[in-house]
């Protein structure tokens, strides 16, 4: 039995996997239905459970903001699918980020987790983040997620929906939020032809939320 939404079976627990029919759908409707589920990386050390609480939408090739506006590359490539793997990209020579890809296999979308709780294996994140002020700022912002779980190049391509045991990454059901909870807005540091689409999706007055910054163009050197 389903919820008759987004193809999730309807159960008691928060832990049931999400089947690929969720992410199977255009990354605006994934994204904010995204907030509140768990997002699990599974380690040798144990599970790091996070709850989502912050992400963005890219809609691939038509998408100027998208990794994939300008066609398919070797760091690009998992975006065109299939559904419900992991993308992995590294920004600024410094950080990974992580999203989760949607859409028809073939075209570019994904879902860029931008930031999240931490429920479980908080030592294992406090250990990767010592200078989070608080277990709020683990997640807080998508490089800091990524850093807290341990995410890197290695898990670009990543199966979500396995729902194996011990896997690497997976998607549960966790505790999905409504409409009315739900806030959007600008994505965050994107200029250009889609700078003002309010394709960030938060949940309203969550403290692991990151600050929105608009884009700032680099200044040419004379």
């Amino acid at each position: 039995m389903t919820d008759g939404r987004d193809g999730t079976p309807r159960t008691n627990g928060s832990d049931t996997p999400l089947p690929r029919t969720f992410f199977d759908r255009p990354p605006l409707d994934v994204a904010p239905d995204l907030l509140g589920r768990f997002l699990v990386r599974g380690t040798a050390r144990g599970d790091i459970t996070v709850r989502l609480t912050e992400v963005e939408a890219y809609a691939g090739e038509t998408d100027p903001g998208s990794h994939a506006y300008r066609g398919r590359t070797r760091r690009n490539a998992s975006m065109f699918g299939p559904a419900g793997h992991a993308y992995v990209y590294f920004i600024y020579g410094m950080w990974w980020n992580l999203n989760l890809v949607c859409g028809r296999d073939g075209h570019a979308g994904g879902v860029l987790l931008r930031a999240g709780e931490i429920l479980t294996g908080r030592e294992q994140a406090r250990e990767r983040r010592p200078a989070a002020r608080d277990d709020a700022e683990l997640g807080k912002g998508p490089a800091r997620l990524a850093t807290a779980l341990g995410i890197d190049r290695d898990l670009d391509g990543t199966d979500v929906c396995s729902g194996e045991q011990g896997a690497p990454l997976g998607v549960r059901a966790g505790r999905p939020v409504g409409a009315a909870a739900i806030s959007a807005g600008p994505r965050t540091g994107v200029g250009g032809a889609g700078a003002d689409h309010p394709w960030r999706f938060w949940i309203t007055g969550d403290r692991t939320v990151s600050p929105y910054r608009a884009h700032q163009p680099r200044r040419r050197q004379r």
